[in-house]
């Protein structure tokens, strides 16, 4: 039998500087904290008086005003801090007021973020080496696409259109993709003929990874418990990776028990804010997928606690992120880092012409991205390119209404 040899994660050890050359001598502060808001985006810098900046960014996209406020209360309290205290400007940041959310929680995330960035360039030191180090040298990646398809016979977000798009994504190495099936209109359909069309896109899904990729349904929140569970047993033989997000996110325990009730497995998490959500999550509904987005759960001090959380439960990490390469370079610190991380999701945004002034070390090849060793989170930005585009925040959800006029997703 031929022998195998297992390579370590790791083959070259970033130094980390002793406690002589650490930085609590130096006294570091925090001079400036800065929020950017331009093009679709809000982009936290921090400053420190010894000249390094972390970069960060609020995955809330629809109320960025609001968070681009928030971080400039916390600019109030941060100035004149050790940067590296990292835990203890979390909690403070979150408890400073009575008031939770996804407008506090994506300001506490993006400033997490670039407290980290500056740590691990204090320390030239890459973030997933503070973190615990790596245990994979390469991150899996599920694309994120549509069924939109010009070339199409009918040129739309159909059937087709998904078809040919699994087939161009494993084509040029993704192992995983992921879409919405629900058909246009299914907020006004019957039951049956809602089943019927969502089966026939996940069918053509499916024919056209074939069986090597991953196909994983993204239903956005947009079905009730009963109708998500009755769509769900129907899909079960594509062996889907898994069901994401079926059902709105006003309740945490309806979220999780669709969990259970299903043979299905379920993911869910990418607009929850907390470890204490994520744990209520687990409880209720027991194994499942957790996504957590490093700019809407708390940045790395939160969600490396939430991974952890999950391992109890013997669950994977699916981190979310649509927003760009800097998000893209915090989550895969973290994909990094932990032992039970499945896939990250990737948009094409990420190479799109817009983002051009991210100089981000973290690059795709085909399906995956290979880790690199560099200080901080592992990307630059050309600040006056960035602050140039005017802002212009993404349309919040549109809503789909039902022919009777009232609102699709409210029971």
């Amino acid at each position: 039998m031929a022998s195998h040899v297992s390579s370590s994660p790791s083959t070259r050890r970033t130094a980390i500087p002793s406690s002589k050359q650490g930085l609590k001598k130096n006294n570091m502060k925090i001079e400036r904290v800065e929020s950017i808001l331009a093009g679709n985006s809000q982009i936290v810098r921090i400053f420190t008086d010894n000249g390094l900046v972390g970069v960060g960014q609020s995955a809330c996209w629809g109320y960025l005003e609001a968070t681009d406020a928030v971080v400039k209360k916390f600019a109030d309290y941060l100035v004149g801090k050790d940067p590296l205290d990292i835990e203890h400007h979390w909690q403070y940041m979150y408890r400073m007021g009575p008031f939770r959310g996804s407008v506090v929680s994506g300001a506490v995330s993006a400033v997490d973020i670039a407290l980290w960035d500056i740590k691990g360039k204090a320390l030239k030191a890459p973030v997933w080496q503070l973190l615990g180090g790596k245990v994979r040298n390469k991150i899996r990646l599920h694309l994120l696409m549509g069924g939109l398809r010009v070339d199409a016979a009918d040129q739309g977000a159909t059937t087709q259109g998904l078809l040919m798009n699994a087939r161009d994504a494993a084509e040029e190495g993704f192992t995983a993709i992921k879409a919405d099936p629900l058909p246009e209109g299914f907020q006004s359909m019957t039951l049956s003929r809602l089943i019927y069309d969502t089966r026939e896109n996940v069918a053509a899904m499916r024919e056209g990874a074939g069986l090597d990729i991953d196909i994983i349904l993204e239903m956005h929140r947009k079905l009730t418990p009963m109708v998500s569970i009755a769509l769900a047993e129907q899909l079960v033989e594509f062996q889907p990776m898994f069901f994401e997000d079926p059902v709105q996110i006003d309740s945490i325990k309806s979220q999780a028990e669709i969990a259970q009730r299903t043979t299905l497995p379920v993911a869910n998490g990418e607009r929850m804010h907390s470890i204490w959500e994520f744990r209520e999550m687990f409880e209720l509904g027991g194994s499942q997928y957790a996504r957590p987005d490093l700019g809407l759960a708390g940045g790395f001090t939160s969600v490396k606690k939430i991974a952890a959380i999950a391992e109890s439960y013997h669950s994977a990490l699916v981190t979310h992120n649509f927003l760009g390469p800097v998000l893209t370079s915090a989550a895969c610190n973290i994909d990094s880092s932990i032992p039970n991380f499945l896939t990250q999701e990737w948009s094409r945004e990420d190479e799109a012409p817009f983002n051009a002034m991210f100089n981000s070390a973290w690059k795709r090849e085909g399906g995956y991205i290979t880790v690199p060793d560099v200080p901080g989170i592992g990307i630059d930005l050309e600040v006056e390119s960035f602050q140039s585009q005017p802002f212009e925040p993404r349309n919040l959800q549109a809503i789909p209404m039902r022919e009777d006029g009232s609102v699709g997703y409210s029971v």
